[in-house]
């Protein structure tokens, strides 16, 4: 699909042909029905009268008829229709009354045309993750910009609201942990995120915020009074000191202990800030621990997993429902192993006490009077199991707490995952993200991110089928990598992707693309290096 400027030249060459063209074949019309008029009998003159309703009808065509013919099978636009709309826009922008005027009327009848495509075509919803920049604020670009949306036949649009530790609120209300997207002197009370909505309704288009979740920037991480809230691992590393030695790949993602309350209430309060702004719905990302790289990707001992900050420390303590569980507890998490001197330790300090107990542990009959050296590789393993399982868990009530004002006014939410990122390695590591997808709320849509590279498009539907074992086709909305009409960096194009998909899961009716970058390259360049006036 084409989205270059109007050829507005062109298109007056293109009516001015189909003019004359047409001023040519009335001449031939006319003349014809004068000769078969001359004849007189009945049936010329009846022929006559169903060839006049016949032009009629082709020149009048039937309200939507001719709409119809001008999407392709994706609900794109033609290009006519595209050049004819930003010509409008242009002249609209000039401040040409009547331009104005029939630019709303397009805007209305191409908002229509997808809706009415969009309900014969599958997907039902087509999405676009998209991020905006200060100079969308310029006059006309954010117009621009949703009518190309619109062009490529997207119902849906995923605004990053929160990404990098920055946030897409004026700075003139911004009264949370993070600065605002915006820091141009003038555009202080410019609403970026605002507006953007305002533009998208006015074409049809569902405006959702997408979320960055745990992961909080680089900003948050530099503030010496949330020092306290980062994640630690057992090396007393924050994710950033973590990725700067190379154990994952971007020191700027900085992720907070998901069991600090004030981690929890420093992202509720910015999300009520984007709730002010009414947008369709909310979209939860990140929402995990980092992954690593290499070997660092498995999380196989306790020292690597993210539990080692304050919070997530005490809460595991009070995980343990007696004293001798407490103490092996510290002990495990101090050292990443147990000896058999902790173990006796123990029995001899609580000898009330028949066997260590912690939350889910039951009791097996291994007391003190067993052999320490017998009981502890059972004791080990299984405060290691408790250790993911904690970590897992701080994940999962993380994204629970702070979605619950989204519920409350019954906004729509969703969670974005990595379907490989719940994965057992092998025999007792996993994989390092700790992304339990599988336990998040089904209550939310699921937009597994079917991302794998594979030459083809079977391991991106293998994705999708594996997160279809957990969850109804209709609650799952895949957000597929690529470009249209051609495949990059080994992989297939989104016609291909989407084909496939349709094949294997036809009862999904969502959809989504990533990214609006990556299909409109050029166009994004501009936006985003471009001066603010």
């Amino acid at each position: 699909m084409a989205r270059g400027r109007p050829a507005v030249q062109e298109l007056a060459q293109r009516f001015d042909g189909s003019l004359k063209q047409l001023t040519i074949c009335w001449l031939l019309i006319v003349l014809g029905m004068a000769s078969l008029w001359r004849l007189g009998n009945v049936w010329s003159r009846c022929f006559l009268a169903g060839l006049v309703v016949a032009l009629a009808i082709a020149l009048n065509p039937v309200p939507g008829a001719a709409q119809t013919g001008q999407l392709n099978s994706y609900c794109q636009l033609s290009q006519v229709e595209v050049d004819a709309k930003e010509s409008l826009r242009q002249q609209a922008a000039s401040g040409d009354t009547v331009a104005i005027a029939q630019y709303g009327d397009l805007l209305k009848r191409h908002a229509d045309m997808l809706q009415a495509c969009r309900r014969r075509q599958w997907p039902q919803q087509q999405a676009i993750w998209m991020r905006l920049y200060p100079c969308d604020l310029r006059p006309g670009v954010l117009d621009a910009l949703m009518d190309r949306v619109v062009n490529l036949g997207y119902t849906e649009v995923y605004v990053e609201a929160f990404y990098n530790g920055q946030l897409l609120i004026p700075k003139r209300d911004n009264r949370s942990a993070w600065p605002s997207v915006v820091q141009q002197s003038g555009y202080e009370n410019r609403d970026l995120l605002a507006e953007a909505i305002a533009v998208g309704h006015r074409r049809g288009l569902k405006m959702y915020a997408w979320m960055f979740t745990m992961n909080f920037g680089y900003s948050y991480g530099q503030r010496r009074d949330r020092q306290q809230v980062l994640a630690r691992n057992g090396n007393g590393e924050t994710t950033s000191a973590f990725a700067s030695r190379g154990g994952s790949n971007n020191p700027e993602e900085i992720f907070i202990d998901p069991y600090s309350y004030q981690a929890r209430n420093d992202y509720r309060q910015m999300l009520q800030l984007v709730l002010q702004r009414q947008p369709d719905g909310v979209l939860f990302d990140y929402i995990r621990y980092p992954r690593g790289i290499g070997s660092n990707s498995v999380a196989g001992s306790v020292g690597d997993l993210w539990i080692y900050g304050s919070a997530a420390q005490n809460s595991l303590l009070q995980r343990a429902l007696n004293n001798k569980g407490r103490e092996l507890i510290r002990q495990f998490l101090a050292k990443g192993y147990l000896t058999d001197g902790d173990i006796e330790q123990v029995d001899m300090q609580f000898s009330n006490e028949p066997e260590p107990l912690w939350q889910s542990r039951q009791l097996s009959g291994s007391t003190s009077e067993v052999p320490a050296s017998v009981r502890r590789p059972a004791l080990q393993l299984e405060l290691w199991r408790l250790s993911v399982a904690h970590a897992a868990q701080g994940v999962i009530d993380f994204l629970n707490t702070v979605a619950q004002p989204v519920r409350q006014q019954n906004i729509p939410t969703g969670v974005v995952f990595f379907p490989s990122a719940n994965q057992p390695v092998g025999t007792q590591g996993y994989d390092s993200r700790l992304q339990h997808w599988n336990r998040f709320p089904p209550s939310m849509s699921w937009h597994p991110m079917a991302y794998s590279i594979c030459g083809n498009t079977r391991c991106i539907v293998q994705e999708i089928q594996t997160v279809l074992r957990q969850s109804n086709a209709g609650n799952v909305r895949p957000a597929l990598a690529g470009v249209w009409g051609r495949s990059i960096n080994n992989r297939p194009s989104l016609e291909a992707q989407m084909d496939a998909i349709r094949q294997a899961a036809p009862n999904i009716s969502s959809v989504s693309h990533f990214a609006y970058s990556w299909q409109d390259p050029e166009f994004d360049r501009v936006r985003k290096f471009c001066e603010l006036p």
